[in-house]
């Protein structure tokens, strides 16, 4: 699985503006719905939220990944926000959450999912990516960062 087949300019933004981590939530599921990435917004908003409740997708150095398997898509989906001010999202460093990547797939497969972050968190385990990241502007930046 290539970063470059789940992830496209429209599913990025640079500019989230909510300041909890249910509205960032809702934010990345706003992308993915105006992209017809899923089929029905809330419950895929229940599945992830109950995987938030379960244990906190905040890692560390300002790095969130929601994620929940649902019904709602037939394929891996994914995208990216980015709020360079930061959230509480009870992140497990205790640090505020800078950037956001969204992961969905579907309940019966396993393998798509574990191979995209894989990808993924090769990039962002530098300080390096992660600046370039909160520096960028527009979404083809984004893809940069990830080498696409």
């Amino acid at each position: 699985m290539k970063i470059k087949q789940i992830l496209s300019p429209e599913l990025i933004s640079t500019s989230l503006k909510s300041t909890t981590k249910e509205g960032i939530i809702g934010e990345l599921l706003d992308i993915l719905i105006a992209n017809k990435k899923i089929s029905d917004r809330e419950a895929v908003l229940a599945a992830v939220m109950e995987r938030e409740r379960k244990m906190s997708t905040g890692i560390q150095h300002g790095v969130a990944i929601p994620h929940a398997k649902t019904k709602a898509v037939k394929e891996l989906v994914a995208c990216i926000g980015l709020k360079p001010e930061g959230v509480d999202f009870d992140a497990l460093d205790g640090e505020p959450s800078r950037i956001f990547i969204m992961t969905l797939s579907p309940i019966d497969r396993v393998g798509p999912h574990v191979q995209f972050l894989a990808e993924i968190s090769m990039v962002i385990q530098t300080d390096k990516a992660r600046q370039q990241l909160l520096q960028a502007k527009t979404p083809q930046e984004v893809l940069t960062v990830f080498g696409l």
